[in-house]
Formats: C-alpha cells, sequence, structure tokens
C-alpha cells in the first residue's frame, strides 16, 4: 500500500485504488452504521495510508445547503473584542447554546471587507453590534441565511436587545440632581480614532450603535431635572478599554469648573474613573459621582462597587443563539436591572 500524501484525492480515486465502490468509502466517513466494525475500521487505515482524510468537506455543504457552522459577526476586529469582558461574556453565552445542539462557531471580524467568502459556509449569521465597516450591513441584509442582530436592529430581522434608552435614563436619574454639573464619556459617538470631546463633530452611525441610545437616555434624565450638558462635556472613547478610558477620565477630572457626576456608557470606563479619582485625591461619591453600565463582575470587585446597569451578556448569547436556531420570527427585549454601588 503506498505511504505518500497524494494531494486532491478524489473519492472515486481511493474507491478504484482500494478496489471498492464509493459508496463503501463514504459510509466509512460518514455512515459507520453501514459497516461492520471490522470493515470500517479496515477501510479507514488504508485511506489514511492513501493521505486520504475523508470526502470533501467544502463540497459536502455546497450540495446538503447545510455546515452546522454559524458566524457571529462581531462589530469590530476579533482581536478587540474578545478583549472587552461583555463581548467576550456574550461569545460564551453563543458557544454554549450552539455546544448544546452541536453546532460550531465561526468568528468574523466586523472590519472585514466583505462576508461572501463565508456566505455559502455557514448556516446563519449572529451579528453582534453593527459592523464597523458599513458594507457588511448591506451584505447581511441582502444574503439569504438567517440573521439575528444583537444590540441593533436591521430590517425586518430578529433582533436580541435590552432598552437602553430607558436603562441609561434610569441609572442617570439615580445620579443626578439640581445644579449638578454633569460629564458624560461615550463610546464611538463621532469618526474619531482618539479620546476627545464631541464639541459640534457629527454623530456617528446614529441608526445602528447602542451607544446613541444610551447617550439618548442619559440626556433625557439631565433634561427632566433641570441640566444641560453642552457637547463640550462629552467624550468620545473609540474603543472601550483602559487606555482610553483613562485618557477621558483624567480630562474629565482636571477640567474647570470640574463635573460632580460622570455618567459612563461602560463599567470599564467607569472603573477607570474611579481609579483616577482615586489617584487625585478625589472623593468618591462624595466629590464626584460616577456611573456605568453593563454590570460586568469586575464592577463588584472594587471599592466603592459601581453603579451601573446590569444586563446578562452570557443570557443575551445564548438567547440569541437559540433564535436564530429555532427559526424564530420574534424579536427579544431582555430584561435589565440597576445596581447601586457606592459611587453615587
Amino acid at each position: 500500500m503506498p505511504t505518500q500524501r497524494r494531494r486532491n484525492l478524489t473519492l472515486k480515486d481511493v474507491a478504484s485504488a482500494l478496489k471498492t465502490s464509493t459508496a463503501t468509502i463514504s459510509n466509512a466517513f460518514n455512515r459507520p452504521d453501514q459497516l461492520s466494525v471490522a470493515k470500517r475500521e479496515k477501510i479507514l487505515l488504508a485511506c489514511k495510508e492513501l493521505g486520504y482524510a475523508g470526502p470533501n468537506k467544502a463540497a459536502q455543504i455546497l450540495r446538503k445547503g447545510k455546515s452546522n457552522i454559524i458566524a457571529v459577526v462581531l462589530a469590530d476586529s476579533i482581536e478587540y473584542m474578545v478583549t472587552d469582558p461583555v463581548a467576550s461574556s456574550f461569545i460564551k453565552g453563543v458557544t454554549q447554546m450552539l455546544k448544546e445542539h452541536q453546532k460550531h462557531l465561526l468568528l468574523y471580524a466586523g472590519d472585514s471587507e466583505s462576508i461572501r467568502d463565508v456566505i455559502d459556509f455557514v448556516d446563519g449569521f449572529i451579528c453582534y453590534g453593527a459592523p464597523r465597516n458599513n458594507k457588511l450591513i448591506e451584505q447581511i441584509n441582502g444574503q439569504y441565511k438567517p440573521v439575528v442582530t444583537v444590540d441593533f436592529n436591521l430590517g425586518s430581522n430578529v433582533s436580541v436587545n435590552i432598552d437602553n434608552d430607558t436603562a441609561s435614563y434610569e441609572v442617570a436619574k439615580l445620579a443626578l440632581k439640581p445644579n449638578d454639573r454633569v460629564a458624560i464619556i461615550g463610546l464611538r459617538l463621532i469618526e474619531a480614532n482618539h479620546t476627545c470631546r464631541i464639541y459640534d463633530a457629527p454623530l456617528i452611525d446614529v441608526e445602528h450603535c447602542v451607544t446613541h441610545r444610551r447617550l439618548e437616555g442619559y440626556l433625557k434624565a439631565v433634561d427632566e431635572v433641570g441640566l444641560v450638558v453642552e457637547t463640550g462635556s462629552i467624550w468620545h472613547t473609540p474603543e472601550n478599554n483602559h487606555k482610553y478610558a483613562r485618557q477621558a477620565a483624567l480630562e474629565v477630572l482636571n477640567s474647570r469648573p470640574r463635573p460632580n457626576v460622570i455618567l459612563c456608557m461602560s463599567d470599564l470606563i467607569a472603573i477607570e474613573v474611579l481609579h483616577c479619582a482615586r489617584e487625585l485625591k478625589i472623593d468618591v461619591p462624595n466629590e464626584v459621582k460616577i456611573t456605568g453600565f453593563d454590570g460586568i463582575s469586575e464592577s463588584t470587585r472594587v471599592q466603592p462597587h459601581i453603579t451601573t446597569v446590569y444586563q446578562s451578556s452570557v443570557e443575551k448569547g445564548r438567547k440569541a443563539a437559540k433564535l436564530l436556531l429555532n427559526g424564530s420570527e420574534e424579536s427579544c427585549m431582555l430584561s435589565h436591572k440597576l445596581q447601586k454601588g457606592g459611587t453615587i
């Protein structure tokens, strides 16, 4: 029996070499119950010696129209998203549900140029946040596989959300009092790759971006208390990481007059504001009150605990995967709750 690995061996090539039928070879790989254990083991061993790993999976997918692979299209690069505690928890939830149903996960970066190279090889798409590349949004909405969107809506596709407007309004109302000086530290509000105040820059991706819903909730609460937040008191951070959050925190805390309420669009930002306030000997909450958003576990591991909006990102991931696998046509609004800590 030859031992040299041959490339591009076909099912027909192997059947000819082993002097058996293509159906028998196929059964050995895909339908083991059709052969005796001894015969199957003999065929698999012979195929291994030939360097044949089995029927072409891509061809099988195209022929059957099913791969058991679900693509999760991320809002940003894979490197960035898997380091974000909220995104990684969401992916964990999706993975749990797919594993229970013997499905597989494909992570796809939201800054990619196109999804056309994977459309034929996945059974559907879960879009976690609006992809940074707007072309992907159009391609996803125009293709023929089922889609579930998370934290944004896309046409008539099924979606999973929390009520971000209400949640941000509620947590802001906990912190705000008349005569407060308010600053907001947001995420991806304008087209800038650095931390800055938004001033008169046009807001980007208003239709799809969840942080704009949070901004609307904050501003509604501010207005109800009789306050005004100028655009010079609203900061943009391009990514949810410590580097950008720290820069924004230091700018806010060193501004004059210093705000005494800082509404943050993530717990990670709020935690960085708390750390910076401690470095500057600013008392929290007596001199500065801080709110966060998401309810990540780190928010309860700092002192004082962050006042925040809790949402279960793991449950959100599980729900999105379940809706896709079940072929549901009903969107889902998940619950949230306020988690009051010692920062207000």
